[in-house]
Order: structure tokens, then C-alpha cells, then sequence
């Protein structure tokens, strides 16, 4: 069976944070340990629902929650290599959003690791799932209308010469 994550590339995600691996990182058999991907992908996350959305994790009356995560491991990382961790939003529902994570070795298009994540907005104080706050679905709508011409544009330059795709820019300025 085909996993739906086979064939992404870096053109299939919108935001980015770069994550230096550090010495701990690494296991035994000398490239970062699968458990460490979770926390480069929670990395990108937070960043993302803190300084794009405006979530206050601290303060927010309605805050996110982590409901389900996977990962897909496709080739080792190891020490000394920055991590470029890759975000795109898959769905944005009422009361939940899910993220596609990846994660490139520097200056690799191919990911090392592939993923998703949920989270379900919900009342801090009741911990019941609520509605997305109207200025949080707005930020993140706005990536997904970007997430999704850079989609389009990536299959298109999957199928035809890499020159049909020179300007991502371009996209970003009809958002």
C-alpha cells in the first residue's frame, strides 16, 4: 500500500524552522534517535502556533492540544547536520487542525521523515474541545490557500521541466 507521504518534497510544505541537532541527539548507532523526530516536529509546531497564529500557550483562554501524532522514517539524520523542519496545514475543521511535518537534512529536497499531527482547541479550564478562534483559523486558512497553490505547483513540476516552476514568490503574492 502507498503511504500517502510517499513522493513529498520540500516545494510541498510552507513554513520552515531550522533545528540544529545536538551531541545528545544521536543513539547509539550514531544518527539521531527516532523518538528525537517528535521533538523536531514539535519544534516547528509550537513555533508555528505561537509567532503565526498567536496562540499564548501560557495565557490563551483556548489553547491546542496534541490529539495524534505518526511519523514516517525514510532515511537517517545525523550530528552536525541542521534539521530544516518543514510545515504545511493538511486541514483546518472546527475544532481542529492537522499539520504535515517533514523533516530535511540541510540542502536536501528528499525528507528524512514525514508526519502528521493533530491538535483540538479546547477550553483551558474545562478541557473541552471548542472552536477554533476566528483570528487563529484566519492565520492558518491564509497558509493553506499558500499550501495549497504550492502543492499545485509542485505536482505541475513534477510532470513537466523544472523551469515551469522558477518564482514561488509568485504564488504568495495572490494570497
Amino acid at each position: 500500500m502507498k503511504d500517502i507521504t510517499d513522493g513529498l518534497t520540500r516545494d510541498d510544505y510552507t513554513y520552515f524552522m531550522p533545528v540544529p541537532t545536538r551531541w545528545n541527539d544521536n543513539d547509539m548507532l550514531g544518527h539521531v534517535n527516532n523518538v528525537v523526530y517528535y521533538s523536531y516536529f514539535e519544534a516547528v509546531i509550537v513555533q508555528f502556533v505561537m509567532h503565526e497564529m498567536g496562540v499564548d500557550w501560557l495565557k490563551s483562554q483556548i489553547i491546542p492540544y496534541a490529539t495524534a501524532t505518526r511519523c514516517r522514517f525514510w532515511r537517517p539524520i545525523a550530528f552536525l547536520v541542521t534539521v530544516e523542519a518543514g510545515l504545511v496545514i493538511e486541514r483546518i475543521g472546527d475544532t481542529s487542525a492537522t499539520y504535515g511535518v517533514a523533516l530535511f537534512a540541510e540542502g536536501d529536497d528528499r525528507p528524512a521523515a514525514t508526519g502528521q499531527w493533530v491538535h483540538v482547541w479546547v477550553d483551558r479550564d474545562e478541557e473541552r474541545p471548542v472552536g477554533i478562534p476566528a483570528h487563529e483559523r484566519a492565520l492558518a486558512a491564509a497558509l493553506d490557500v499558500v499550501a495549497a497553490r504550492l502543492r499545485c505547483a509542485s505536482i505541475a513540476a513534477r510532470t513537466a521541466p523544472r523551469a515551469h516552476l522558477t518564482n514561488v514568490e509568485s504564488f504568495l503574492t495572490d494570497v
